[in-house]
């Protein structure tokens, strides 16, 4: 199960890696800032309040996971600024952590 997950968030990581920069190549995102709002497009403004409503639930179980404030509000950060790309490397610096005895399951809980 560790080396499915760690195949699954690396793919996830470098094909959100790959995407922004096609995407950016494509069209900045600082040229196109109309395309998120309501009036506009109603179904890319729906889509990006889901994204940032999921990287905020995942930011809670970063919270639970993590101990010290400053590692938090970096995790924040990077959450909210790059999403799926921070969200697949907290994932994999969990799985990598994991000593060769511990379960996948082990990567939910809190680390003493």
């Amino acid at each position: 199960m560790k080396i499915f997950l760690k195949i699954l968030f690396s793919a996830v990581f470098l094909w959100m890696i790959g995407m922004t920069v096609h995407v950016q190549a494509y069209k900045s995102i600082g040229l196109s800032p109309n395309e998120f709002f309501w009036a506009t497009s109603p179904w890319a403004c729906a889509t990006l309040f889901d994204a940032y409503f999921g990287f905020l639930t995942f930011f809670v179980w970063v919270c639970f996971k993590e101990t010290k404030v400053w590692v938090k509000v970096l995790w924040f950060v990077l959450i909210m600024m790059l999403g799926n790309i921070a969200m697949s490397g907290y994932v994999l610096i969990q799985l990598f952590r994991l000593k060769a005895e511990e379960p996948a399951s082990a990567v939910l809980s809190r680390r003493n």
